[in-house]
């Protein structure tokens, strides 16, 4: 991999900065991206641990508490993409934030498909690495509560009233507020106030992490007419 000075851009804005015990994991081979990546996000409150190999990282005993890999696609050795295949297959997977200095389309679309929370280019702003690696944490909240505590997501389910679940099941399958609309007889208006609650309801944050939730419980559109998930809860849905 070609080396040369890197540094993170900062905004014009100020950054807001999280106030956590989170741990991220850093994974570069560039002894100055790691100083400068530990550098930032230490000062943004976290918890930091650098690893200049893909290698080094997968040596280190499972982390057992909340976490996040910010790593570098192209790594000597096992590279950045095959590390999350392996992560993947473990069952240990972290979310993954991937940085990268000549990556491409493919790449990304190959790496987001896999389940990687965001892709970004070296030099990497702030506030878009922060975000991202917040994002990232938000999403192994949602599976962790999903994994974790399934009678209690239910339990939330249970709270949508039927309209609520119709419009939560066509999310699911990936429908358009406008396409939502016209399939029930309502005002895309309408769609929105009900997505809202929803979220509200779900105690989810964003839409992805809603995604999460109704996958976990089964949701499909047989589920919203019967007012029941398709699949008991922690036992996802076979099939597409």
């Amino acid at each position: 991999m070609p080396r040369g000075r890197w540094t993170c851009r900062h905004d014009d804005d100020p950054v807001t900065i999280p106030e956590s015990s989170e741990t991220v994991f850093v994974v570069d081979d560039d002894p100055n991206v790691l100083k400068a990546l530990e550098r930032l996000l230490r000062q943004a409150d976290w918890n930091v641990e650098t690893f200049e190999s893909a290698e080094s990282f997968l040596a280190r005993p499972r982390h057992p508490g909340s976490g996040c890999l910010v790593l570098d696609v192209n790594l000597p050795g096992l590279d950045g993409l095959e590390l999350q295949r392996r992560q993947s297959e473990s069952g240990a997977a972290l979310p993954i934030v991937f940085l990268t200095g000549r990556g491409d389309i493919p790449m990304s679309v190959r790496a987001i498909k896999a389940g990687a929370v965001d892709f970004l280019t070296k030099p990497v702003e702030t506030e878009s690495l922060i975000r991202a690696i917040r994002a990232a944490f938000d999403q192994e909240a949602v599976e962790r509560v999903a994994q974790s505590a399934p009678l209690e997501l239910r339990q939330r389910f249970e709270t949508l009233t039927p309209r609520e679940r119709e419009v939560l099941a066509a999310l699911a399958a990936g429908r358009l507020n406008k396409q939502i609309a016209s399939d029930l007889g309502i005002v895309e208006q309408t769609v929105k106030f009900h997505r809202a609650r929803i979220m509200e309801r779900m105690q989810a944050k964003t839409v992805a992490e809603l995604m999460h939730i109704a996958a976990r419980l089964g949701v499909d559109l047989g589920m919203a007419r019967a007012g029941e998930p398709s699949s008991s809860p922690g036992k996802p849905r076979k099939g597409p």
